[in-house]
């Protein structure tokens, strides 16, 4: 083979083509870093049993296809020592294990990172915990929520004269799904360059975190409370800043103006009327000074119209406007659509299922082909059969006492 064949055959195969993941993830964070490798091309072996697959985590959920597209599932009650063999087994032709259980449950199995070393030293294992390995706070039970209320997420996301509400979502979950896709693409190019494996953990707290920097840097070395500010810019930097009702019902509008030319294109838009001119309104201070009177002049002009109208004004002027979008506004957004966002997977239950793609597209190489999240143990007979090589009669065995399930 030339070296243009070879370059031009590695041109046509998706990115991570050729790895193979473990994943024993469960709800999202796991599930989320795991996917992100599958839609790149790794074949991802999700590693189910039949009594934990239910609620929100059965394989016809929407919950469950939104984060285990792309990949294979396989069936193993890991309570039995013979599953935990044939665990072993899958993960000596492997090169990466996920897992986002305690710390305490790998170990008890007696599957930690130096017992599954001994059967692959070229093992990357990621461990997706929510306090870490170490610490008094190891054992915690923690879900996104959890997490994002320990690194004060959930405080800052509030306004100050309120109760800590928080962001109605689990983003720790997906903040630490990335930082678990990046840690292993690291450690696989460690692996390149030194031939080593790599234990990776993972603090989902420590994720979280990483987000609320320049307030955790002001409290620790300026000795200042950082409160909770709602729709208020961080430092007042820029003002007006928030968020805005809009013509019809639950619709809204963000604006944010944080230089003096962004200030006078606003005025102009707004047909530069008499408030706009008044003194207290003059420099960025005073129209922070005077924040609630500005936002409810900027109220009063934004409820008389569409939000859609609005941002079309505000963007023409070069001012950075937004419509606070629902599930339904992103479905037909014609941005997304511009850029085939959106993808449809055939699902053998559900049928049709429309999905988000990735923010990423890539030039000199080819996409996996996708498919639906997989069926319960849909991929036992090609793990157990073509990839361990057991036998037919082995694997009813099994089956049969329950280890496969």
């Amino acid at each position: 083979m030339t070296a243009m064949s070879s370059k031009l055959n590695f041109m046509q195969s998706a990115l991570l083509q050729g790895l193979r993941v473990v994943d024993l993830t469960r709800i999202v964070a796991g599930p989320y870093a795991t996917r992100l490798l599958a839609d790149f091309g790794a074949e991802v072996i999700k590693v189910q049993s039949a009594k934990m697959a239910t609620g929100i985590e059965s394989n016809t959920t929407p919950y469950f296809c939104a984060w285990n597209r792309n990949k294979r599932s396989i069936t193993l009650d890991m309570d039995y020592p013979e599953a935990r063999k044939i665990f072993l087994k899958l993960v000596k032709i492997s090169d990466i294990v996920v897992e986002n259980f305690s710390p305490r449950v790998m170990s008890n199995w007696d599957l930690d990172y130096a017992t599954l070393k001994k059967s692959n030293d070229r093992l990357i294992m990621l461990s997706m915990s929510g306090t870490g390995q170490n610490g008094p706070w190891k054992d915690f039970a923690t879900y996104g929520p959890t997490v994002q209320s320990l690194g004060g997420l959930t405080y800052l996301t509030s306004y100050s004269q309120d109760a800590p509400m928080g962001l109605g979502y689990a983003y720790a979950d997906m903040v630490s799904g990335l930082y678990g896709a990046i840690s292993i693409l690291a450690a696989l190019e460690h692996r390149d360059r030194c031939g080593q494996g790599q234990y990776i953990d993972l603090s989902e707290y420590e994720a979280v975190c990483t987000t609320i920097g320049p307030a955790l840097i002001d409290a620790g070395f300026n000795q200042n409370q950082i409160v909770p500010k709602g729709n208020k810019a961080e430092q007042r930097t820029a003002a007006p800043y928030g968020c805005y009702k809009c013509l019809g019902e639950d619709r809204w509008c963000v604006i944010a103006i944080f230089t003096e030319d962004e200030w006078q294109s606003l005025c102009g838009v707004l047909g530069n009327s008499a408030w706009s001119e008044e003194d207290k309104f003059s420099s960025l201070a005073g129209r922070n000074k005077h924040r609630e009177i500005l936002d409810r002049h900027i109220g009063e002009w934004t409820a008389g119209q569409t939000a859609e109208n609005v941002v079309d004004c505000l963007q023409q002027a070069g001012i950075a406007a937004g419509v606070v979008q629902n599930a339904e506004d992103l479905a037909n957004d014609p941005q997304l659509f511009a850029n085939n966002f959106f993808t449809s997977l055939n699902h053998p239950v559900l049928g049709e299922i429309k999905t988000d793609t990735y923010p990423i597209r890539f030039k000199n190489c080819r996409q996996a082909p996708w498919k639906a999240s997989p069926l319960l143990g849909e991929a036992n007979q090609y793990v157990f059969r073509e990839l361990l090589g057991m036998k037919k009669t082995t694997i009813r065995a099994y089956i049969e006492q329950g280890i496969i399930a």
